[in-house]
């Protein structure tokens, strides 16, 4: 009898409001990396938001019944839980288990939940055979760390990182690299005319560097970034860095 092939490691991707319903391909680029990387990709249809609108904005009780909805729809296999984006992971792995009463089962499963969860650039950090990279010329791009990656979630150094291995690329930093975009989810509908000033400085910090590209993990500050650049009147250069990462593996798909 023929030996089987090993099935390969199994993943849930949870795919995000934001990429879901404005940038599919990010979404796309995401599989392609974690098939590139040796993962078989399921994506249960059934997913929404993950509940961080509410939450963020006071509403206990709708944040709560969509968690116990994620919940149950990520527990069916006991696979880590990729997400392409630092905010939305971080209200997965560190908010969840603070929703529910301790020692209760829904926070066991919360619990359980956040020790499987994992932002994508940061999981794929040390999994991708960056041999097979295609060859490309002398590239500059400028790197944008949100404030979930540098803070909640700690990846921001991944993003880093995963940028450092690819051949010939300069990697730029704006001025006040820490500061926020000003996107910030509700922030920027509560508080529209903070968040205009603050995008507005954001922009001109990351266009002064000269990047080709701006890349970031997060779709919520490429969103606000990508739109207020064009509403200047240019060319809107952002891009997830799981879409800048397949065109290096020249795992590019049709649109």
């Amino acid at each position: 009898m023929l030996n089987s092939l090993p099935e390969s490691p199994q993943v849930y991707l949870f795919g995000t409001c934001l990429i879901d319903t404005f940038y599919p391909k990010a979404g796309l680029d995401a599989i392609a990396l974690l098939e590139l990387a040796g993962y078989e990709v399921v994506f249960p249809q059934a997913q929404t938001c993950c509940g961080q609108p509410p939450y963020n904005s006071g509403f206990k009780a709708p944040a709560l019944k969509i968690a116990r909805q994620t919940i149950k729809l990520l527990s069916s296999k006991d696979i880590p839980v990729i997400v392409p984006s630092a905010s939305c992971a971080s209200m997965i792995k560190n908010h969840y288990p603070a929703l529910f009463q301790k020692d209760t089962s829904d926070a066991q499963l919360a619990h359980n939940l956040s020790l499987r969860t994992f932002e994508l650039i940061d999981f794929l950090a040390d999994k991708l055979p960056y041999g097979q990279q295609l060859s490309f010329p002398h590239c500059k791009v400028t790197l944008h760390q949100s404030c979930s990656a540098l803070r909640e979630m700690g990846v921001a150094s991944a993003w880093r990182a995963i940028l450092e291995k690819l051949n010939n690329l300069e990697i730029c930093f704006p001025e006040n690299k820490q500061e926020c975009c000003g996107f910030g989810g509700t922030f920027a509908v509560k508080s529209d005319a903070i968040s205009a000033v603050m995008t507005e400085d954001k922009c001109q910090n990351l266009m002064a560097t000269g990047g080709a590209s701006i890349l970031s993990g997060d779709m919520g500050c490429l969103m606000n970034i990508g739109e207020h650049i064009k509403f200047e009147g240019q060319a809107d250069p952002c891009l997830h860095l799981a879409s800048f990462l397949v065109k290096r593996f020249g795992l590019n798909h049709e649109d």
